[in-house]
């Protein structure tokens, strides 16, 4: 018989207490590992694909506290229909473990599942307690609001299989991240950070593009109120024309180097995969930051979207669909930042009295179409050292 391990609880020095009241930790003790590998061949076998192993992986560390595992079927609906656990719980997004019928049928509720990553590789365990069906089509209506199979979001629940597997997992090691073994922290050691530093608020923030002088500006304004600020880009699967991730993290390394007070600062990972579920998923980022011992979050503009499959504001609006305090972590609503040429700084609409054509700021898509004309981004929206370091990499990906 597997025991769990020991839930790592909260302490009353800590920021803030994780969602549900405790930090979950789902990775294998020696013996358990060893147990595992024991029975590794006889176990049926499931293998993962890039998300869910990041998904298997965030359980594990607590990063999707509540959860120890993916998703039953009666947690899975209240998600799909009200953003809430079955226990009552604010949760936005389904944590679920998709597979085809062929993959489904001789696995038996009750058994262990053995779950392999995309090279093959034994990285954690299933306890299977429950196999459902679900309807794709009410959860891409309702979780990212279009059907459109052209949403990067709806295309990956349209392509996956159709019967959900659920029950607790655990990782059967912890492994140092193959690109950022240094950028690597857990939430266990994010909040320990915090405590050593005597940080008591600490907002945290989200990105999956290269930081410009608008993330810049939107950060020093809240850090201005907080006491520290925690970067954490997301590093998991993302659409194949973003930004890589090495490239993300140089140009933040380039950043705290030189443009920001570094004892007020932390750099992470965020190992999630990212769903572009717009508003849904602001809610979402924010409940992990809030396990990470973050109390404030930044909510920007459109965040988490893809297109224009959500209003400019959407992801800030939703926050007021939760009672007062039922978060538990307090968002920071920000409007879109702009460079303004008749104040000569950086701005939003409720601070400049600029028109339009006075206004600089330009989209992921403009200035990449610029740095693959060889031309950098002007000064006003990006640092030149950023901008230097996104035209080297712009130029090795065409070489290759």
């Amino acid at each position: 018989m597997i025991q769990q391990p020991d839930a790592v609880t909260s302490g009353q020095s800590e920021t803030i207490v994780p969602h549900g009241g405790h930090l979950v930790n789902r990775i294998a003790t020696t013996d358990q590992r060893r147990e595992f590998l024991e029975q590794a061949d006889s176990l049926p076998r499931v293998q993962l694909d890039e998300r869910a192993t990041s998904d298997l992986e965030l359980i594990a560390i607590g990063g999707f506290s509540p959860l120890s595992g993916f998703m039953e079927q009666a947690d899975y609906q209240q998600v799909v229909t009200n953003m809430h656990l079955e226990n009552g719980l604010p949760w936005s997004i389904p944590i679920t473990l998709s597979v085809t019928e062929t993959v489904a049928d001789p696995l038996r509720e009750g058994s262990l599942v053995r779950l392999d990553d995309p090279a093959g590789r034994f990285v954690g365990v299933l306890d299977l307690t429950q196999k459902y069906h679900y309807d794709k089509t009410q959860e891409v209506l309702q979780v990212y609001r279009t059907e459109d199979d052209k949403h990067p979001g709806v295309q990956v629940v349209y392509n996956q299989g159709s019967v959900n597997l659920a029950g607790s997992i655990w990782l059967l090691q912890r492994q140092p991240h193959s690109q950022f073994p240094n950028y690597q922290v857990d939430p266990a050691q994010s909040r320990a950070q915090f405590q050593e530093k005597g940080w008591k608020t600490v907002v945290g923030f989200q990105t999956r593009n290269p930081i410009h002088r608008a993330h810049e500006y939107i950060q020093k304004c809240a850090l201005e109120t907080v006491d520290g600020l925690f970067l954490h880009p997301l590093v998991g699967a993302t659409k194949s024309d973003d930004v890589p991730a090495d490239v993300r993290m140089r140009c933040y390394e380039i950043m705290l180097e030189h443009y920001y007070p570094q004892d007020r600062v932390i750099l992470a990972i965020n190992p999630a995969a990212m769903r572009y579920a717009g508003p849904r998923e602001a809610i979402f980022h924010a409940l992990i930051r809030k396990n990470y011992g973050c109390t404030h979050f930044i909510v920007g503009r459109d965040h988490a979207g893809v297109g224009d499959y959500y209003g400019t504001y959407d992801a800030q609006r939703i926050f007021a669909e939760f009672a007062p305090g039922e978060l538990g972590i307090t968002p920071m609503m920000f409007e879109h930042a702009f460079y303004c040429m008749r104040t000569q700084g950086m701005a939003t609409n409720k601070t400049s009295p600029s028109k339009p054509g006075e206004r600089i700021h330009l989209s992921g898509t403009k200035v990449r179409e610029m740095l693959r004309r060889g031309e950098l981004p002007p000064p006003e929206f990006s640092r030149p050292e950023v901008a230097a370091e996104l035209a080297r990499a712009m130029r090795t990906a065409v070489e290759v």
